[in-house]
């Protein structure tokens, strides 16, 4: 098995659970078709998770074509790569893909409108992946994060610890946990998954209320965590209102159903404040 994006939080994840060959940037440069398709003729891998993304929402207003380069464009290489070879291919889109208008959990079946270059740019990748290769699963998450990596509870540890925050209370959606994204991944694919399937950890949250529990479970004052409006707290790139992602495949295939994100975060701020 291939992993990509090894040192990432979702490929460090998959560090634990599998003996793989890990590559990340430094082995295979995405931005190269040519470099990329030569890569995989010379490690002949027997299956393809890829782990490896470009993830700065707010730069890829400015970086659209590069964001879907590798988003898009390497993962319809890989994609076609593994369909050639009879290998099985993973690769994981976002809750990014929707306009995030909606008021009832998105499922696989519903239709994307992104309104950001980084959802539009996971949106060519899907595409790429099933046009390519109808057998390619695409695993659609949202708000990763782990106890190994900077991300948004590390951020938010790290400034609470000094002063008061302010975090958006209007923007819902599901926390997701690398660790068991990463062992739900392995399951959909030993059940034989394939096209679009929706893994998050249960429950639903704001920002702002995922924030309070994370610094409370690392001893810090939850006030510190003031809520505020997206409107009071402008990015480049527009995120979804409602994010939730539902999945009607998801029992029908076997998987089980993912932690709460409660119950996974402590081991989450354990590992970054440890």
């Amino acid at each position: 098995m291939l992993v990509t994006g090894a040192a990432g939080q979702l490929g460090t994840a998959f560090r634990k659970l599998i003996d793989a060959t890990f590559v990340d940037v430094e082995e295979i440069d995405l931005r190269d078709p040519a470099t990329l398709q030569r890569a995989l003729e010379t490690l002949q891998p027997e299956g393809i998770i890829n782990c490896a993304a470009y993830t700065a929402v707010d730069r890829a207003e400015d970086e659209e074509d590069l964001a879907t380069l590798i988003n898009g464009a390497a993962v319809g290489v890989m994609a076609a790569y593994a369909a050639n070879a009879g290998i099985s291919f993973v690769t994981f889109s976002t809750d990014y893909v929707f306009s995030g208008d909606a008021d009832e959990p998105y499922l696989e079946s519903s239709p994307p409108n992104p309104m950001s270059a980084y959802g539009r740019s996971k949106l060519v990748g899907e595409r790429a992946a099933l046009e390519t290769n109808p057998d390619a699963l695409v695993i659609r998450t949202s708000w990763l994060v782990s106890g190994t990596h900077p991300n948004f509870v590390a951020t938010m540890l790290r400034l609470a610890r000094d002063r008061e925050v302010r975090v958006v209370d209007d923007q819902q959606g599901c926390p997701t946990l690398a660790d068991d994204l990463a062992a739900a991944t392995l399951e959909s694919l030993h059940a034989g998954a394939g096209g679009i399937l929706h893994l998050t950890n249960g429950g639903i949250t704001t920002w702002y209320e995922f924030a309070r529990e994370a610094v409370s479970l690392a001893g810090i004052d939850p006030d510190r965590i003031v809520p505020c409006s997206t409107d009071e707290y402008p990015t480049p790139a527009r995120r979804p209102a409602y994010s939730v992602l539902g999945s009607e495949r998801r029992a029908a295939l076997g998987i089980k159903e993912l932690p709460a994100w409660r119950e996974s975060l402590p081991a989450v701020v354990e590992g970054l404040t440890r």
